[in-house]
């Protein structure tokens, strides 16, 4: 297993690499220059030019590329062209609170998608299972915008129960509608994979033996079914949880949360580079992350592939 970590995280410098000069080549690519928007169009060609030139615009792709990955091997992200503060910085203030926003969107999907999957699978072809099967396919038809902006309305303005944006100082009730916002699509694809690997699992020979012991059932669904159907289920659970910290822009945008997103698309409309690509490297690192630590927790749920990762290391 200790192999195994060490050779994915071996793999995160080439994967990096890879990221940064894609991610790099298509902000080069992008219409515009910084320089503009920093003063405008009607400034002369002499001002622009050395604006240019103060930000390195005169450099060719790959000397502006290798300077870019210098400043990361100094541990430094480069300043924004439009506020001269760190992005470093920037990103350490706002990381917490996209992972926050990540955190409970992960909470709500989980406990709603799991929970109702399970349910259609223990009552399969009857009235629950197609009413559930209905509202999952629902809400993975919904968009994140249409849903969030519903939310807004319905318990901000007809309600009055929940405030429409912002983030009160850290108060929970600012949290719900954008983490059930963020959540509720995810949920949607959860509970599917849930039944559907739930409905493998009890067709197995082992359940009907722990039936046939006088197991109560609640011990059969959730110890021997559950259990062994969640290997699909963390592994989607994970995705997600990377796409919530890497894709909450829209989230972030619709209820005016100060996070990674928001930021991002800031730097995206302002073509504030160094922002784009501190962004971009953040959410690469915490997404490979979190896809090695939900390779690791496989271990826990199925005995065999640990068993396997030892002798291999043997």
């Amino acid at each position: 297993m200790l192999s195994y970590i060490f050779r994915r995280l071996f793999f995160l410098i080439p994967t990096l690499l890879g990221i940064t000069f894609i991610t790099f080549l298509l902000i080069k690519a992008l219409p515009g220059d910084p320089a503009l928007g920093l003063v405008g169009e009607r400034s002369d060609a002499q001002t622009i030019a050395a604006i240019r030139k103060e930000l390195g615009g005169e450099k060719s792709f790959f000397a502006q590329y290798l300077g870019y990955l210098r400043l990361i091997c100094k541990g430094e992200m480069g300043r924004s062209y439009y506020t001269n503060r760190e992005v470093k910085k920037d990103i350490l203030e706002k990381f917490p609170n996209t992972f926050r926003l990540a955190i409970a969107a992960m909470i709500f999907a989980s406990l709603l998608g799991i929970t109702s999957g399970v349910i259609m699978a223990v009552t399969r072809k009857t009235l629950w299972d197609r009413l559930f099967s209905f509202l999952a396919l629902t809400g993975v038809s919904l968009p994140v915008f249409w849903v969030g902006l519903i939310l807004i309305l319905v318990f901000s303005f007809i309600l009055r129960i929940l405030p429409p944006s912002g983030m009160g100082d850290g108060n929970i009730i600012y949290l719900i509608l954008p983490a059930s916002t963020l959540g509720l699509n995810s949920s949607a694809y959860i509970s599917r994979i849930t039944r559907s690997s739930m409905l493998e699992v009890i067709s197995q020979p082992f359940i009907a033996t722990a039936r046939s012991k006088g197991l109560p059932e609640w011990i059969v669904i959730f110890k021997h079914s559950l259990k062994n159907a969640m290997i699909p289920i963390i592994t989607l659970i994970g995705i997600d949880f990377g796409s919530y910290l890497n894709g909450a822009v829209l989230t972030e945008t619709i209820f005016g949360w100060d996070g990674i997103g928001l930021y991002a698309l800031e730097g995206i409309t302002k073509r504030d580079y160094p922002v784009v690509m501190g962004s971009v490297l953040v959410g690469a690192v915490v997404f490979i992350l979190i896809n090695l630590i939900v390779d690791i927790s496989y271990a826990g749920f199925n005995p065999q592939i640990r068993i396997r990762g030892s002798r291999n290391e043997k």
